[in-house]
């Protein structure tokens, strides 16, 4: 007999830093892992799996990401009671903020979205032990001026080879940017922030593997003065190993901070 599906998207935050990333793992405590114990105990009689969107690294906290969840047999009876249960049930650092029914023809990996990230960071003194979950403290004088003037290098299509791990064969190195700047934060504030912060915008439509990451470690490089804004130029280009980028930035300044879906 052929088996009835309902399909749901929902949209959730949370915060990465006590988090080994996204995906599902023994052991250890994952933005999957606790989603699916937790429907465990808000929808004990179904038979469901999830999908999600992105799989943040550990540490890496997200405003806005989303996940697709497939119930067999019976359709959620209320929407708005399970999204109250279903926050209710959930950890702390994690809070569901919409669901909608969608249906066979939404795919959550293949449907066109824009992802915009934000890496939080500050420089000089150390800040606040309070800071640690949500921004990069890089403890040495940088040059902010040259790195918001490399940030801006990153607009438009280039070849991103050489800011990407562990490829494959099926990889693809030439990414359209839409924004990239580096400007005074704004977009998070706490009392226990350092007085000045800055944030690296990046929008795009997809991602390599630690991309951004090692788009941010190329700008402290460059705010250091290791790397020269020639040097990020050419790292943009195709067949330019030399320029290979490895320095990985922290984890826990990334936020995945919204996702825009067509």
């Amino acid at each position: 007999m052929h088996r009835k599906r309902f399909y749901y998207f929902l949209k959730i935050q949370y915060l990465g830093y006590r988090l080994h990333g996204w995906q599902k793992q023994p052991a250890v405590k994952t933005v999957e892992g606790l989603i699916t114990k937790t429907l465990k105990w808000v929808i004990p009689e179904a038979k469901y799996k999830i999908l999600g969107t992105s799989r943040t690294d550990a540490m890496v906290s997200a405003g806005e990401s989303a996940f697709e969840l497939f119930v067999d047999h019976e359709p959620l009876s209320n929407l708005d009671y399970f999204l109250e249960l279903f926050n209710k049930n959930l950890p702390q650092d994690i809070r569901a903020l919409h669901i909608e029914e969608v249906d066979a023809n939404f795919n959550i990996i293949q449907h066109s979205k824009m992802k915009e990230y934000a890496y939080l960071f500050c420089f000089g003194k150390k800040y606040h032990p309070f800071c640690a979950p949500f921004m990069a403290n890089f403890q040495e004088d940088l040059d902010i001026e040259k790195m918001k003037a490399g940030a801006k290098l990153f607009e438009g299509r280039h070849h991103f080879r050489n800011y990407s791990v562990r490829v494959s064969e099926k990889s693809t190195f030439e990414r359209t940017i839409l924004r990239s700047e580096i400007v005074e934060n704004t977009l998070y504030t706490a009392n226990f922030f350092p007085q000045q912060s800055f944030v690296f915008h990046i929008h795009g439509a997809g991602f390599l593997r630690h991309q951004v990451r090692l788009m941010m470690g190329a700008m402290v490089l460059l705010g250091r003065g290791e790397l020269s804004l020639e040097d990020i130029r050419n790292s943009l280009l195709e067949n330019t190993p030399e320029h290979q980028m490895d320095y990985i930035a922290p984890a826990s300044g990334l936020i995945l901070n919204k996702m825009e879906f067509e």
